[in-house]
This record gives C-alpha cells, structure tokens and sequence, in this order.
C-alpha cells in the first residue's frame, strides 16, 4: 500500500524560504519518479516539479530558480526547497507518484506566504 507523508509547511513571509518533505511508503521508491504539486485557494491542482529516477528535474516557470526538488532514495524521501517566497506561492503542496497508471497523493502541507 502507497504512503505517502508531507510535512515542513509554514506561514513564511515573502523572501523567505521553506523547505518541504516527503516520506514514502509501500513501493520501491528508487525506481519511480517523484512529483510535487499544489493547489491555491479556489484553483486547480498544478505541477510544480518533478524529480526521474534518475535525478533529472523539471520545473514549471514559476519556480525556476527558486525551488529546487531533490530525492534522498535512502530515505524514501523526496524534498522541495523553496527560496524567495512570493505570496503567490501559497497553497496545499502535495507530493504524488504513479504506478501502473494509477496516481496516489499524501495528504498535503499548508504553505502560506504573507507579509
């Protein structure tokens, strides 16, 4: 059974940095790709970021150069490290793996950035 855990959310205010966590469970976590998404107030959940087995990363603009995602397989860990904060960063992040074609999510982390 897929587990997956967020944490490391906040209230930060804008220039700050946080950085986000999430553990997994019950797959193999080397071998899958990790995703990070979120979902402001009244919108869609969105990709934010995404991390290969193979360490290779993708980013939408929005965040280019300031977060930066990373994977600890020892761990079964995958990281969001979010610098320079905007206000409209904030939303439930939640991180997300697909196996056999079918997606499972964690139960999110608040992010919230205001001054």
């Amino acid at each position: 059974q897929v587990h997956l855990v967020e944490s490391g959310g906040g209230l930060v205010q804008p220039g700050e940095s946080l950085t986000l966590s999430c553990t997994a469970s019950g797959f193999v976590f080397s071998k899958y790709s990790m995703t990070w998404y979120r979902q402001a107030p009244g919108k869609q959940r969105t990709l934010v970021a995404r991390i290969t087995n193979d360490h290779s990363t993708y980013y939408i603009d929005a965040v280019k150069g300031r977060f930066t995602i990373s994977r600890e397989n020892a761990a079964n860990t995958v990281y969001l490290q979010m610098n320079n904060l905007k206000p409209e960063d904030t939303a439930v992040y939640y991180c997300t793996v697909v196996l056999g074609g079918v997606g499972s999510w964690g139960q999110g982390t608040q992010v919230t950035v205001s001054s």
